[in-house]
């Protein structure tokens, strides 16, 4: 007999698909950007590794720690010199991109950094994030891709906080020479 506890932890795990992990191949997807663009994954990976930073999109109200996450990683653009940063707004179809833009508003992305829409969860699904809950829409995650494809660095939280930061995204796409 399934327990109470059980049954909602169950119920805030369930996705459509497997979480994406560390030394798995990343899953294929392309999403319109908000500036109008398709972003493929593979067609990014010809240029070097990708960061792909999952927001919580628009789950009824802008989300102030999605908002607090992208303006630090504006603020330290210069450490993702040449890197490809993007960031995935989910949400249902319904006003998706006037909530992206409303959210993008204050912003100013660097070329290297594109805020890309995921109408219907379908990139949310495909990486097993989907956060379905009440004005849940995925769970804030970050994966670091290597040009070949395979997730070098996955961190999924369960809650709307305990997420990266550029800081800690930049240690581990450049990391410090050993101490001699």
């Amino acid at each position: 007999m399934l327990t109470f506890a059980t049954l909602a932890v169950l119920a805030l795990t369930t996705t459509t698909g497997a979480m994406v992990e560390k030394g798995q191949t990343a899953p294929d997807f392309a999403l319109r950007s908000l500036r109008g663009t398709e972003v493929r994954l593979s067609n990014e990976l010809k240029h070097g590794p990708v960061t792909l930073v999952v927001l919580r999109g628009f789950p009824g109200y802008q989300c102030p720690l999605c908002n607090r996450q992208v303006q630090d990683f504006i603020r330290n653009q210069r450490l993702f010199e040449g890197e490809r940063v993007l960031f995935v707004y989910p949400g249902p179809p319904d006003n998706l991109e006037a909530r992206a833009k409303e959210f993008a508003a204050d912003k100013s992305l660097p070329a290297n950094f594109d805020l890309l829409l995921d109408p219907d969860y379908k990139f949310t699904n495909l990486y097993g994030i989907r956060w379905d809950a009440p004005k849940e829409t995925a769970y804030p995650s970050t994966y670091l891709i290597a040009k070949d494809g395979k997730v070098f660095f996955s961190k999924v939280s369960m809650s709307h906080g305990g997420r990266t930061d550029a800081g800690e995204v930049a240690k581990i796409l450049n990391p410090a020479p050993p101490s001699k």
